[in-house]
């Protein structure tokens, strides 16, 4: 079984650098996978479909975004972050 690979990956952003469109809601296109991927610091991550939920992510604890999912992140305190998108269901490894 082979492991997916990311087509693309955002820059990566700090606390300052995070564009706005990321902190208020947002989806993936139709099909696209994606992978939060927090280097140092912590992200909160919110899925914005009505659920309430949200998640702390960490350098060890990555959050997946389904396609098509309404959510957005809020920097919690000094942190960066990169983005990466897939065709298909990505693993959730730390990285």
């Amino acid at each position: 079984m082979r492991t997916p690979l990311p087509y693309r990956s955002t820059p990566i952003f700090d606390e300052t650098s995070l564009p706005a469109a990321l902190r208020a809601e947002h989806r993936t296109r139709p099909g696209a996978w994606g992978v939060v991927r927090v280097l140092a610091g912590c992200v909160r991550y919110y899925l914005d479909d009505g659920s309430a939920e949200q998640m702390l992510l960490t350098p060890s604890r990555p959050g997946l975004i389904k396609p098509g999912q309404p959510h957005h992140v809020e920097p919690l305190g000094p942190m960066r972050m990169q983005v990466e998108f897939y065709d298909e269901p990505p693993l959730l490894t730390a990285g």
